[in-house]
């Protein structure tokens, strides 16, 4: 069998459809993990992350079962929510890498919490830890500082980490609209397609 024939197209989409089930389900092990710990406060945060992998999980299911079968029905649906999952990816991705710190201020991803140990002839090295004075009071960062640099560098590594999968989802598509469209060796070759 010529490579990129049926049996090829179906495998791709097959072991396509296994890592997008593994990423769904580090996803729901991640967010509760995340939460066991106290690592993430946020029930919204939870859940979206826990919604999302469930969701990855059943498309990657409903792509494994329509390849698995050459199902042309569950492989239509399947290419065409899994393109309409690039395109909100792709989108948020493009957002997470080009949001400044002006926007993080302005959306309020960095807001910090008055404390009262705060004061202003002091500052701190660690906010998120018990607080400990600076060593050095003449480069000392405010907490506010130290979040938004946080934030700017997991935007850019969920930016980055959404676009190489949202690239991944389309290369999805291409092989779900090419096994659907293949002619299976083993079936009746009068039947049609």
């Amino acid at each position: 069998m010529v490579c990129g024939g049926f049996t090829c197209s179906k495998n791709a989409l097959c072991a396509l459809n296994v890592v997008y089930m593994l990423v769904g389900l580090l996803l729901i092990a991640v967010a509760a993990w995340g939460k066991g710990f106290g690592l993430v406060s946020s029930i919204h945060i939870i859940g979206g992350v826990i919604a999302l992998g469930v969701f990855l999980l059943l498309i990657a299911m409903v792509g494994l079962v329509g390849a698995i079968h050459h199902h042309q029905v569950m492989l239509f649906f399947y290419m065409v929510i899994l393109f309409i999952v690039f395109l909100f990816q792709f989108g948020v991705s493009c957002s997470c890498l080009a949001m400044n710190r002006g926007q993080q201020t302005r959306y309020g991803l960095s807001r910090q919490k008055p404390d009262s140990s705060h004061q202003e002839n002091r500052c701190f090295s660690v906010c998120f830890f018990p607080l400990q004075p600076c060593k050095n009071l003449g480069n000392c960062t405010s907490c506010g500082d130290l979040m938004l640099n946080h934030a700017t560098e997991a935007l850019k590594i969920l930016g980055g980490v959404g676009l190489f999968f949202s690239f991944s989802e389309i290369l999805g598509v291409w092989l779900a609209v090419r096994y659907r469209n293949q002619k299976d060796p083993r079936a009746n070759p009068s039947a049609f397609l």
